[in-house]
């Protein structure tokens, strides 16, 4: 029998878990056909159904105003295409390369800058990693490897065991950096088998967590974290600023005190890819830099998160500063 976790996310991606989302206001067939509606038990539980602007629900409802086309977004946002080496790998900054390990989520995010993502063509298929690991090896000026999707951790054991041992291999390479939702949103994910690998892995590990709201910290997923920390995971955090969800100083404060609570670091606060058919959950910059500077207030520096964009083609992250 398949471990629980693997049902759950089949049961997820299958759209079981998603089918009570249809009779919740605002909720539109026609943006679940530009986007399927994949979404865990574990989310649904914490959603409260008496609450429209609920913020977790916000995040995975299917809502109108995606079936909108909007100037200036687009489907790749963020140049994902251009930087792509070979299928599945992606190489945008200096010293590490991003590799798409999965084409899976066990939740469809409605902001989703990979939304229009082409996995079936874009992604380095299970147990056939070997062009991106040839190129890996033969570019010496890479020391960290991040694995992200989708979803990494949507692949079972086996298969990260697979690739992290051949990443291993590669004596330039220094650091694993894995990028998921899994451990909020699927936290029976965090089993035995993936805490044992995680624990052999002779590489530095970091382990990047996307939580936009504290809501989203349910008492399972403050269990998994907690395995992950004693697995010798770095364990950092990255939100998107996002309309009705956590536009406040306020909630922003509130996420960070939750976040080291649980040993995780706020690393990031993004604005908003323009990814078409998302646009109504973006905050205008100004707005965004605003919101920051009364974040910067509420906090000490090493819980603030970062206020960055990502701009096709740079060779980081970009800072979000003032308008003149």
């Amino acid at each position: 029998m398949k471990p629980i976790w693997q049902q759950q996310l089949k049961a997820a991606l299958r759209n079981d878990h998603s089918r009570p989302l249809q009779h919740t206001e605002n909720f539109s067939a026609a943006a679940a056909d530009l986007f399927p509606t994949v979404i865990t038990n574990d989310m649904l539980g914490l959603i409260d159904r008496h609450n429209p602007q609920d913020p977790i629900l916000a995040q995975f409802l299917p809502d109108a105003a995606e079936t909108q086309t909007t100037e200036g977004f687009k489907a790749d946002p963020v140049g994902d295409s251009a930087a792509t080496q070979v299928p599945g790998l992606i190489h945008k900054y200096h010293g590490r390369v991003l590799l798409i390990a999965s084409g899976s989520c066990a939740v469809n995010c409605r902001y989703c800058f990979r939304r229009h993502f082409p996995y079936s063509q874009s992604y380095a298929p299970r147990n056939n990693w070997q062009k991106s690991i040839q190129y890996i090896q033969q570019t010496s000026t890479l020391h960290e490897v991040i694995l992200s999707g989708g979803d990494p951790l949507t692949l079972d054991t086996d298969n990260l065991n697979n690739l992290s041992s051949q990443l291993e291999s590669i004596p330039h390479i220094k650091t694993l950096r894995i990028h998921s939702r899994i451990p909020v949103v699927l936290p029976q994910r965090i089993d035995t088998e993936f805490l044992n690998w995680a624990k052999a892995l002779k590489l530095h590990k970091v382990m990047v967590l996307h939580i936009n709201h504290a809501n989203e910290l349910s008492t399972t997923a403050q269990q998994a974290i907690a395995a992950l920390k004693t697995a010798g995971f770095v364990l950092l955090n990255q939100s998107v600023l996002l309309k009705g969800v956590n536009d406040s100083a306020d909630t922003l404060a509130d996420l960070s005190h939750r976040l080291f609570a649980c040993s995780i670091l706020p690393y990031y606060l993004h604005q908003m890819d323009a990814v078409q058919n998302a646009a109504h959950f973006c905050i205008p910059e100004p707005e965004a830099y605003k919101i920051h500077q009364q974040l910067k207030a509420l906090l000490p520096g090493y819980l603030t998160p970062k206020l960055v964009k990502e701009i096709a083609g740079e060779d980081s992250k970009s800072h979000i500063i003032p308008s003149q």
